[in-house]
């Protein structure tokens, strides 16, 4: 099996070399990986200590963070590598300043592991939630290095529980821990003869209940909200806008939207735009002008972020949040970043991969809708009745208060292993 899954993964370099001709997505993908080498040669010494942090995109990176930030204070004579799998991830991330040298993965061939491995020498490595690959832990585990994965998160239809999984399955076997989401998980992997684990919970719940202690202050939102109620639509996608834009339309004039599309493609934002029958601006547009900002942005109804890095602190503001994702197949996004602040969630109907977003409609902290008729149901009652929409945010709150402390789990087990 190991000859095919070898064999397979060159064949895939054939495919996505060919697939940059027509994706720019792709291009990066393909492009940024050039580099990969040179930047870890010019940024790591042989006699630097490093720690290894894989996370396959944003998502996952946001995860690793807390942890990341815990190392670093507690052992800062170490310097922090992040690897990713995915453009997305790389793109949004490669200048953050916690990580001393952030990375596209070289695709995971036995030659292109060896070679990282030994350029960057890492003490240890936590891969990031899921993303396995191979080639890369087996070379760890003959180089003695400690691996282990966060925030782990595993469901039966995965290949390692299947009866042809066998190479994959041992590939599992190479992590020295794993701190896992759930008990599922864990009774998943016991039940192939994986044993060394722990319920630790999600380190995003640690990530999501730091941000509230954070400045979230942005003056154009509160120039735009004034004393309006603020519905934030985050990470949507072309399914979501569908079910929202009635709901958008024929919402009263005491409310307000602020809707931040999961990507920036100004076409396609732009024909949104066009369906949008109330006032509607983008940050772009408040961006460039200050005329713009200071007479129309606090009569305009409906506010278009047409750029990143904002939507955490955004959510500070929202009375009522939609997040996006789970109307279409690309995967609910983080519904824990608005859930923090202590707010209403809503989300579409493809949520049965997501434990948190299960849990959290469990306790009434969180709303599933359908078609576009649901959509406008529950977001009017939330938006017509303040008790209703407290309570439910309230639940909302203490929901990532009391999930908290994954991160004390992990760092428990790391100055243990710093001891020995």
């Amino acid at each position: 099996m190991s000859i095919v899954y070898n064999i397979l993964t060159h064949l895939s370099f054939l495919g996505i070399w060919l697939s940059q001709w027509f994706s720019s997505k792709m291009k990066l993908f393909v492009n940024g990986r050039k580099q990969t080498f040179a930047t870890l040669s010019s940024s790591i010494k042989i006699t630097d200590k490093t720690i290894w942090f894989h996370c396959a995109s944003l998502g996952e990176y946001e995860q690793g963070v807390p942890i990341m930030q815990a190392i670093k204070k507690e052992y800062p004579n170490y310097k922090l590598v992040v690897s990713f799998f995915s453009p997305s991830g790389y793109e949004n991330k490669k200048n953050d300043s916690l990580p001393d040298v952030i990375v596209y993965l070289p695709l995971d061939t036995k030659g292109n592991a060896k070679r990282f491995i030994k350029t960057v020498h890492p003490s240890m490595v936590f891969f990031v939630k899921y993303e396995f690959w191979p080639n890369y832990l087996f070379t760890l585990q003959k180089s003695n290095i400690p691996i282990y994965l966060l925030s782990g998160l595993f469901r039966p239809n995965q290949v390692f529980f299947k009866a042809y999984g066998g190479f994959m399955k041992d590939a599992l076997k190479t992590f020295n821990h794993y701190f896992l989401q759930n008990e599922s998980s864990k009774d998943l992997l016991h039940k192939i003869g994986i044993t060394n684990t722990s319920v630790s919970g999600d380190t995003r719940f640690d990530r999501v209940s730091n941000q509230i202690e954070q400045d979230n202050s942005i003056s154009i939102i509160e120039e735009f909200k004034q004393d309006a109620l603020c519905i934030v639509c985050g990470s949507t996608w072309k399914e979501d806008e569908a079910v929202l834009l009635d709901t958008i339309n024929n919402a009263s004039e005491n409310v307000k939207f602020i809707v931040a599309p999961h990507k920036i493609e100004p076409s396609k934002i732009s024909a949104f735009r066009r369906k949008i029958t109330q006032t509607s601006i983008l940050y772009s547009e408040v961006n460039t002008s200050e005329k713009t900002q200071t007479s129309s942005l606090s009569e305009t109804n409906i506010f278009i972020i047409d750029t990143i890095g904002l939507l955490t602190k955004i959510y500070s503001y929202a009375d009522i949040a939609y997040i996006g994702g789970a109307m279409g197949s690309t995967g609910l996004h983080n519904i824990l970043e608005a859930a923090t602040f202590g707010i209403p969630i809503v989300i579409g109907k493809h949520y049965d991969e997501f434990p948190e977003a299960k849990r959290l409609q469990s306790l009434a902290g969180l709303f599933s809708i359908a078609t576009k008729e649901e959509c406008s149901e529950i977001i009017q009652k939330l938006s017509n009745d303040a008790s209703f929409r407290n309570k439910t945010g309230m639940i909302a709150g203490h929901f990532i208060n009391s999930n908290t402390g994954a991160t004390n789990v992990v760092m428990n087990h790391i100055r243990e292993h710093f001891k020995q």
